[in-house]
Parts: C-alpha cells; structure tokens; sequence
C-alpha cells in the first residue's frame, strides 16, 4: 500500500487494515527516519521504498547519472539515485520500487541501466516500474538487469495483454513464474 504514508500512523492503519507492505516515497525523502521507524516497528520485510529517478548525467553530484525526484517527477532533491537506494537499505527498507521517470507512460522498455545499477549494488529486492509496453520489456528487465519484480500496469489495465499472456512469454524465456490459478 502507498500514497500518502507519511508517519508511522499512517503505517499501522494500512497493514491493520490488511496491507502487508508499505510503500514511502516522498515522505521518506523528506524524512528519511520514517524508514527505519517503520522498519523497526514492522519489520524490514514490510518497508518499501518507492523511488523515482531521473536520468541527468554522470557529474560529481550524481555520480550514478540519476537523480531522486519527488511529487510524481515534478521536484527534483539533488539527491544520487543509487547513495539514496543504498542509504534507504541502510535505514531498513526491505525492497525498492525503483520507477523511471523517463520511461513511465512510454511503453518503451524499462529504464535497464538505472535498474541494473541498482540491483548490483544494493542486497534488498528491486522491483522495475516504467515503461513496460509488451512481454519482451519484462524479460529485458530481469535478464539484462536483474530485477527481482516488475511492474506491468498499463500492458493489462488497457486490455492490451492477460497476465496469462505474460506470465507465458516469460516462462518460454526461462523466468520463473507462478502458474495462473
């Protein structure tokens, strides 16, 4: 569950309610604690960070070439998108919703060199979000960049491919999936 988690409260509602997971984003840019506080509180296994990156450029501010943003990509934290990855890991995050803000929407492929950065230098789950547009992107992602989880929303919300469809194609290129009931 996320959107709008901003303190610890907010947590307890959500899993009291049945969530297993939490999702913080801008909030824990904002107020990196709340990580370790719901970490503490709930487990590391129930803390994800929902991250949103940008791609800038390699410099000296952003050594990874990526910059954290916030408020759906509107505003831009100076923060390196892989110092903040590994500090949230450092704070007890237990997995990261790592979504691309030049890739979402494009149904284009996921971003695989920001993905595959991150889930080389990180030991929690990475979960790939942005630009899935066709079966292939998801192979892409977890051959080429080693993701451990993808998100597909518009290739099905649109009607466009069946979870069947998908979870086929992956099984044909040798990724591991869970049978459709």
């Amino acid at each position: 569950m996320g959107g709008g988690i901003r303190t610890l409260d907010d947590m307890y509602r959500v899993i009291d309610a049945g969530a297993e997971k939490v999702s913080v984003n801008s909030s824990a840019v904002l107020n990196p604690a709340i990580i370790s506080e719901g970490a503490r509180r709930f487990g590391n296994q129930c803390i994800v960070l929902g991250m949103d990156a940008k791609f800038v450029g390699v410099d000296a501010r952003f050594p990874s070439g990526y910059e954290v943003v916030i408020n759906g990509g509107r505003k831009a934290m100076g923060l390196d998108a892989l110092a903040w990855a590994r500090q949230a890991e450092e704070l007890g995050a237990g997995e990261i919703c790592l979504n691309s803000i030049d890739a979402d929407g494009t149904k284009d492929g996921y971003e695989l060199n920001l993905t595959g950065l991150v889930a080389r230098n990180v030991g929690i789950p990475v979960i790939a979000s942005g630009g899935a547009g066709k079966p292939e992107h998801l192979s892409d992602v977890f051959l080429k960049a080693g993701a451990d989880a993808a998100l597909i929303a518009s290739m099905v919300h649109y009607g466009t491919y069946t979870v069947d469809q998908i979870k086929q194609h992956l099984k044909a290129d040798g990724i591991a999936v869970r049978d459709v009931l």
